[in-house]
């Protein structure tokens, strides 16, 4: 069976100054998505799953729809914030949505085999869907998940800092993962980040941080319900809380419930956060394209 990708596309990308997840950075307009499901398609996925919001749709299906169509089965499934666990009503101060694992949970009614997980505004590299797909599709099962990590020198910006979830592993499963902040090289060249006022830590080279890329068994599905549910009780009423994967993961991993292997890629990430990161993105994209990495006309070249 074929393994899925769901996209976290949802995002408002108030930062960005508009829909990130839909700007074209490449020759012909490709949006950083159209990389990841070119590689994905080839890696193997068999189904794509864009978690979006409802007034979004139109403009998904315009962009995407004819690219995929024939290649690969497509899903567009809104994230919407009345959408809970059974027992529960949205509060009315509620405007903000509930976070990446109430993302990952509005695919519960189309995703039925192992699947990953990205964020549409991200690059992850072609190795990396290979090496995830790969698992999906010989080791995932109830209670044993992956974590793609990242050696963090492959994710650093030469434009300031940048917030990574450190991860922890052993015997090459994820233990912890600790959210740092503003990591940046020094001017000594060292991995830095601030502990307090004028004290910092560092981050060796190839430590491995996660970029919101998992792979998960369908029975995910029913954690993050589960965990919800604690969430709500508890948090329900505040108005910006989240309920993001990490955390989903992590009280997964203490309480004995799950195993999270580690798979590693030594693929360069790249994402936009802000509009000053597009030209970035364009440059590294256009330096992938001379490589011969992808075709110049991304989907018209040849079939996937």
């Amino acid at each position: 069976m074929k393994p899925s990708l769901v996209i976290l596309a949802a995002g408002m990308g108030s930062r960005y100054g508009g829909l990130k997840q839909i700007d074209g950075i490449g020759p012909n307009e490709e949006t950083i998505s159209d990389y990841g499901l070119f590689d994905a398609i080839e890696a193997g996925f068999g189904k794509v799953v864009f978690i979006i919001r409802e007034s979004f749709k139109d403009d998904f299906s315009r962009i995407f729809g004819p690219k995929l169509e024939g290649k690969v089965e497509v899903h567009y499934v809104s994230q919407e914030l009345a959408d809970l666990p059974d027992g529960f009503s949205l509060p009315e101060a509620r405007e903000k949505p509930w976070g990446t694992s109430h993302a990952v949970w509005a695919a519960r009614n189309v995703v039925n085999e192992p699947f990953a997980v990205i964020n549409a505004d991200d690059y992850y590299g072609r190795e990396a869907y290979a090496v995830m797909a790969d698992f999906l599709m010989n080791q995932a099962k109830d209670g044993l998940y992956s974590c793609m990590g990242y050696k963090i020198e492959n994710t650093l910006s030469d434009h300031g800092t940048v917030n990574r979830g450190y991860c922890e592993a052993k015997d090459g499963f994820l233990v912890k993962t600790r959210e740092t902040l503003k990591i940046k090289r020094n001017e000594a060249g060292k991995i830095a980040y601030p502990k307090g006022e004028d004290e910092f830590g560092f981050i060796e080279e190839g430590s491995l941080v996660s970029m919101n890329f998992w792979g998960f068994a369908p029975e995910i599905f029913d954690q993050i319900d589960k965990g919800f549910v604690k969430f709500l009780k508890e948090f329900a009423e505040v108005p910006k809380s989240e309920y993001f994967i990490p955390l989903t993961i992590q009280n997964l991993i203490d309480s004995g419930t799950v195993k999270v292997k580690m798979l590693e890629s030594d693929a360069n990430w790249f994402g936009v956060t802000y509009k000053e990161d597009k030209p970035l993105a364009q440059d590294k994209i256009t330096k992938l394209i001379e490589k011969g990495v992808y075709p110049a006309d991304l989907w018209e070249a040849k079939e996937v």
